[in-house]
């Protein structure tokens, strides 16, 4: 259920509504739009009924959310959600460029591709402290020791910073370093780690998981939402096919589809989308092209040394070359790429 009231509504009447809904053993989910107050009831709304709140004051409309996912979708919020990261605006007309190793492997290496991406005006700095692998004998990432590192980089170097949580484990001391939280493929699906993460103030950035439906990843968006976090960046980063000659298939398909069900702002993976490196750039291109908010994209200082994913990544000069033409192809989609210096 939905109920929509006006903008200019006071916090009492607010208050009001809340309480009912909570009186009636439901849970409220405000969301401020720039025309209206919309919130979202979720719980056992079968007890509830229209004109319980119809006739209360500054309330407009109420409706019953046809979708299974509720908070995410677009009855409950018309407008695109704008998350505010330190000023950067991801959602709006200025494109999200993430950019960093696959992990952290020591402390010079995360300064050396950090720097080397300063220089080049990028502010969003990933890389994994924490690597759950798809063998148990693969490199697992440094952990501890490497989210220190990350946290020397924001300190030093000033860069917003994006890593992954692998489990709830150390979620606090994580939640700390980490200004953009990662929920990778393989925990999509994880609820009790995005029941956690939902009840954290960091901005989350949800990957789809390696079969899943653009329904199952609105679902697990919705879990987060649910719990109070309504700061979730999507990102599409490819699926599996029946096709061996990419790692995955990129879901370009994806980026309208969720555009026109749900409000979050959707982001672009093209290196785990296409696993080979030559053909990163061009799809990042198509991904932007085709109205995603944003990319991600790996890059290592020594890809043929990297201790994961060195066959997709970038070398910063490679990057570079697609930051610019990133740059060239914005104004097209009406989007811009705001950088700290020129490229």
């Amino acid at each position: 259920m939905l109920v929509v009231m006006d903008l200019s509504a006071s916090q009492k009447e607010v208050d009001s509504v809340i309480n009912k809904i909570e009186n009636n053993n439901c849970k409220s989910h405000i969301i401020y739009g720039n025309q209206k107050i919309a919130i979202g009831v979720t719980g056992q709304t079968q007890k509830l009924s229209e004109d319980d709140f119809l006739t209360m004051d500054a309330v407009i409309d109420v409706m019953r959310v046809s979708k299974k996912y509720k908070l995410v979708s677009r009855e409950m919020k018309d407008e695109d959600t704008v998350i505010d990261v330190k000023g950067n605006l991801i959602g709006s007309d200025e494109l999200l460029i993430i950019a960093g190793p696959c992990s952290v492997e020591s402390r010079q290496q995360v300064f050396d591709i950090a720097g080397e991406l300063k220089e080049m005006g990028i502010k969003f700095f990933r890389a994994g402290a924490y690597k759950p692998r798809t063998s148990p004998y693969a490199f697992q990432g440094l952990k501890e020791k490497g989210l220190e590192y990350l946290a020397d980089v924001k300190k030093e170097l000033g860069m917003i910073i994006v890593t992954e949580a692998k489990d709830s484990n150390n979620l606090e001391q994580l939640a700390e370093v980490s200004d953009i939280i990662q929920i990778g493929a393989r925990n999509m699906q994880n609820f009790s780690l995005l029941e956690e993460v939902g009840r954290l103030k960091n901005p989350i950035l949800l990957k789809r998981g390696l079969a899943a439906s653009i329904e199952d990843l609105l679902m697990s968006a919705e879990y987060i939402l649910s719990e109070g976090n309504y700061n979730v960046i999507l990102c599409e980063r490819g699926i599996r096919t029946f096709e061996t000659m990419t790692r995955n298939t990129l879901d370009l398909n994806a980026i309208p589809v969720v555009k026109q069900q749900s409000h979050l702002p959707i982001i672009v993976d093209p290196s785990h989308g296409i696993g080979i490196w030559d053909k990163v750039p061009p799809m990042a291109m198509a991904g932007i092209a085709c109205g995603a908010d944003g990319i991600v994209v790996e890059v290592h200082n020594k890809p043929d040394q990297a201790l994961s994913d060195g066959a997709q990544s970038l070398t910063p000069k490679h990057f570079k070359e697609l930051l610019q033409k990133i740059q060239e192809l914005a104004p097209v989609v009406n989007k811009k790429v705001t950088l700290e210096c020129a490229v």
